[in-house]
């Protein structure tokens, strides 16, 4: 069989083709290796296992101590890579990358490098330099990073004027290494700072000598009330600070909170997507609206990182390579008046027994101040769960008013025991007034009357009136309120102790100043802590008008010649007193109350709710607010 043979520009040309494949395939080769050999490096880098990436270098053993050392340089950060273009030229390439750090409470930080590589017994290696971790990073260099926090927004007053100011403290503690008679210290620090001795002694006894044991932080003028008992017992040491405080320690506690340390569940509460949004060593909100508003006061950290000397007798500052500046925080405005919170302190500050004073803004729900005295728990003026006694009667009438069988007129009886399904319940002391108007019972507080007369009305009236001045509403606060508990379907003798407010009605400070804002304003109004912010719910409904211009004469008869006439030199005072029996003594113990409003007068038109645990009359609740109105000028 014959072939035709192929011209020779063809042979030629298919020669050339088949030649220049291998070489193709080589180079295609090549690249995909260091490719390779580049994203393994930086995968086990990346992945938390720097001896496995310094494997991949040309000496693992200085490479392992750099990725340590960039580690601890970059404390908790978490790096992300992806690779750019490979360039190869014999044994020796470069691979670009771009470095992305995840930075422990800190915004990210990014940056373009170049990796390089030289091919070694038929593999590649990484060579081992300090650019690998930056490319500004030299032989016996290390990175330093530095994070910070803005300074802290403020929380203002009704006037946009700050609350919390830098304040100077002092930390009253024990430098372990200094103590020559434990059982003597710690008496002499419990006797000036109220912390008991035996914690004191277990925190030294457990800590290695020379460190710090914090026992309490002053404000600088309270250290020196017991500077004289302290100063001079060994191994007790003050060291100074700055804090962010309040201008006094209990001012508005309950709902401005606090700042200090950061604590774990602090911590904890502030993670975005598992990555801690501050550190351990950050000054934050703890409590109240601080706490509720910390990235809002807080703002954004920045931080710097530098390249350093790892000599450190070389007193190296660095030379910064990158940078992000701290975002400030936004201020929140509260309707809170340092005049009116400032005369409330005074004010429940007399009373040895647990005080709270709430202050509202008639018409506006606005919280202008929240007071609780030292013996008190501060969270119980907002949060509280008390029987409010006979401050309830103000919602006993509004019922009773608005059924329209009685009038403030209506002659009623008001006999010194009435007894309801085999109960026995009584007037103090058991007075009896005969039959007297509605006013006058309402003004002497005549539990029987009320009881009488309660119990005529549907099961459910009692809830209802409450309900129209918001008592029972599902605020939603940055800083919770308790709006209060009257039971739906209280009846028989259920039904006639919470219309005296015993029974199952509860109600805190804030919920019954909030009822008597409503009845003074015409205008019940949901709570406002922080101005311009999202209104908590929507207003209560209220009663009818005609109703309130009923109530209110009524509650000025209190002040006028009932049982609240200790104010009644105070201007245009209306309230209502309660005395509300809890426990199981014989004769009860009881707390005392007062809530009312007064319109016009220093402040402007205010209302009120005052609370003395444990008062066992409400002569002392109206005694705190004599002291509270008297304080205004």
């Amino acid at each position: 069989m014959l072939t035709r043979r192929a011209p020779a520009h063809v042979t030629a040309l298919f020669t050339v083709l088949v030649l220049a494949a291998p070489v193709l395939g080589a180079c295609s080769s090549s690249e995909g290796d260091v490719r390779n050999a580049a994203q393994a490096f930086l995968g086990d880098w990346s992945g938390g296992r720097p001896a496995a990436a310094a494997n991949a270098t040309t000496d693992p053993a200085t490479t392992t101590a750099l990725l340590k050392q960039t580690a601890a340089d970059l404390p908790s950060a978490v790096l992300h890579t992806d690779l750019g273009k490979v360039s190869v030229d014999g044994s020796n390439a470069t691979v670009g990358w771009h470095a992305r750090w995840d930075l422990a409470a800190a915004p990210g930080w990014s940056y373009s490098a170049t990796l390089k590589l030289r091919e070694s017994g038929g593999s590649w290696k990484v060579v081992a330099d300090p650019t690998v971790v930056h490319p500004g990073l030299g032989t016996g260099q290390h990175l330093k990073l530095v994070r910070s926090l803005p300074e802290r927004a403020a929380i203002t007053d009704a006037t946009g004027a700050p609350l919390f100011t830098p304040t100077e403290v002092v930390q009253v503690g024990v430098d372990t290494g200094k103590v020559t008679d434990l059982p003597a210290l710690a008496a002499g620090l419990s006797a000036a700072t109220g912390i008991a001795a035996t914690d004191i002694t277990k925190a030294v006894t457990a800590a290695p000598k020379g460190q710090f044991i914090p026992v309490i932080t002053l404000r600088r003028p309270d250290f020196e009330a017991i500077r004289a008992k302290v100063f001079d017992l060994p191994g007790a040491v003050f060291p100074t600070g700055t804090r962010l405080l309040a201008p006094s320690p209990r001012f508005a506690s309950a709902l401005l909170g606090r700042v200090g340390a950061a604590t774990a569940e602090v911590l904890n509460e502030t993670e975005d997507h598992g990555k801690a949004r501050y550190a351990a060593t950050d000054q934050l909100g703890l409590s109240g609206l601080q706490r509720a508003f910390q990235e809002q006061l807080t703002g954004t950290p920045g931080f710097t990182v530098s390249v350093v000397s790892s000599d450190v007798k070389t007193g190296d500052q660095g030379r910064q390579i990158a940078a992000v500046a701290p975002v400030p925080g936004k201020p929140v405005q509260t309707p809170l008046v340092p005049a009116l919170q400032n005369a409330a302190d005074a004010a429940v500050a007399g009373q040895k027994l647990p005080t709270h004073l709430v202050v509202v803004r008639p018409g506006t729900g606005e919280i202008l101040a929240v007071s609780s005295n030292e013996a008190a728990s501060p969270g119980n003026a907002l949060s509280g769960r008390f029987p409010p006694g006979s401050s309830m009667k103000t919602m006993t009438a509004t019922a009773l008013l608005a059924a329209g069988k009685l009038t403030p007129t209506t002659p009623v009886p008001c006999p010194g025991t009435t007894t309801v399904q085999g109960r026995t319940f009584q007037n103090e002391n058991k007075f009896d007034l005969g039959t007297v108007p509605l006013t006058e019972a309402f003004a002497q507080s005549c539990n029987t009357t009320f009881i009488q007369q309660a119990l005529q009305l549907p099961d459910g009236a009692l809830a209802a009136a409450a309900r129209s001045y918001g008592v029972g509403s599902d605020w939603k606060l940055p800083v919770g309120i308790f709006s209060g508990s009257v039971p739906e379907d209280s009846s028989g003798t259920t039904k006639a102790a919470d219309a005296i407010g015993q029974g199952k009605v509860l109600m805190s400070p804030a919920a019954l100043a909030l009822v008597a804002a409503g009845i003074g304003s015409g205008k019940p109004a949901a709570p406002v802590e922080v101005v311009g912010a999202t209104p908590a719910g929507p207003a209560p409904q209220g009663p009818a008008q005609p109703v309130l211009d009923a109530l209110r004469p009524m509650m000025r008869q209190v002040v006028l010649s009932g049982t609240a006439r200790g104010v009644s030199g105070r201007g245009e005072v209306y309230g209502k007193t309660g005395t509300a029996e809890y426990g199981s003594k014989t004769p009860p113990d009881a707390h005392g109350w007062f809530m009312g409003y007064r319109m016009g007068g220093p402040g402007g038109d205010l209302a009120f709710a005052v609370l003395v645990e444990g008062g066992q009359s409400s002569g002392v609740a109206v005694r705190v607010t004599d002291a509270f109105l008297g304080a205004l000028r």
